[in-house]
């Protein structure tokens, strides 16, 4: 089994005042995801990156400095996939050049693949790579969704060893009650974490552990050692967080709140780039109370 940990984030990019990447802060950042935040593997220029802004000179520049940074404290997994297979086989390769450990391809999004096309699509990419991939299934994103049978499927490639799910806890059950040994199955929505372990995930692609990875460890092991009363209490506690950094206390798209949530403890992360926006003075201050509530 390739084991990318428990708890994965999904990192955001810092920006400066101008909209160009802050070197110096990513620096810092992934010190502090790694450090106190106990992510196990970081994903670099995944949606919570704001990888469709992202040129692909940063992306590259991204995992290249991200591996150089982590130093071997945790794995980098390098966001790779689009709706384009020739384009994510030309920038997997150019980032297993770079050092990553793994990739991470979404589901193609917008033009709308059939299962037979999704599948075709992946394994094109996982056969042009020595790489781990992790699949991604985000259907409120893509608008096409990765069925339980078709990653099941893909599963059998030797180098696909895990998926990101987001569709739903009966796909999770599916899917990890009948993967194959070494496939493992991540929740990729942080309010599902503690639910999905209890039918056979085996950890989160988190955005919240960017402010409360730490807790998040605990709730996990908790509920690996037997202690589910504790793992309810944490996600419990935590649950105000999931919800709010995407709902706060109207929908607002990622990272846009998570962004403001980091400035607000002090890292320098800067504002997203067109077209999201930075949060209004209202959702600002409903982003306070939720922190100030942990």
């Amino acid at each position: 089994m390739v084991d990318f940990g428990r708890l994965i984030t999904a990192m955001v990019t810092p920006f400066d005042r101008d909209g160009e990447i802050n070197w110096d802060e990513t620096g810092r950042l992934i010190d502090y995801l790694i450090d106190e935040q106990q992510s196990d593997s970081l994903v670099i220029a995944g949606t919570t990156g704001e990888s469709p802004t992202l040129s692909e000179d940063e992306k590259l520049k991204l995992f290249t400095f991200s591996v150089e940074k982590a130093a071997g404290r945790c794995k980098i997994i390098a966001g790779t996939g689009s709706n384009d297979t020739k384009h994510s086989i030309e920038l997997t390769k150019k980032a297993e050049q770079c050092g990553v450990d793994g990739i991470l391809l979404v589901a193609p999004y917008y033009n709308k693949p059939n299962q037979e096309g999704l599948y075709r699509h992946f394994k094109a990419i996982a056969e042009s790579t020595s790489l781990p991939v992790m699949l991604y299934n985000v259907p409120g994103r893509t608008g096409v969704s990765l069925s339980a049978e078709t990653t099941l499927r893909l599963a059998e490639i030797p180098n696909v060893t895990s998926t990101k799910e987001c569709a739903s806890l009966d796909q999770v059950t599916q899917i990890a009650a009948a993967a194959p040994p070494g496939f493992i199955v991540y929740s990729g929505d942080d309010s599902a974490a503690l639910p999905a372990l209890s039918v056979g995930a085996y950890g989160i692609v988190s955005v919240a552990s960017h402010v409360a990875g730490s807790v998040m460890k605990d709730m996990i092991q908790s509920f690996l050692d037997g202690h589910v009363a504790e793992a309810s209490r944490l996600h419990q506690k935590l649950f105000p967080l999931f919800k709010g950094l995407f709902e706060c206390p109207s929908p607002l798209p990622n990272p846009s709140a998570v962004k403001f949530a980091l400035e607000e403890r002090g890292y320098r992360v800067g504002s997203v780039r067109l077209p999201l926006l930075s949060p209004s003075e209202s959702e600002a201050e409903f982003i306070r109370n939720v922190l100030n509530g942990l």
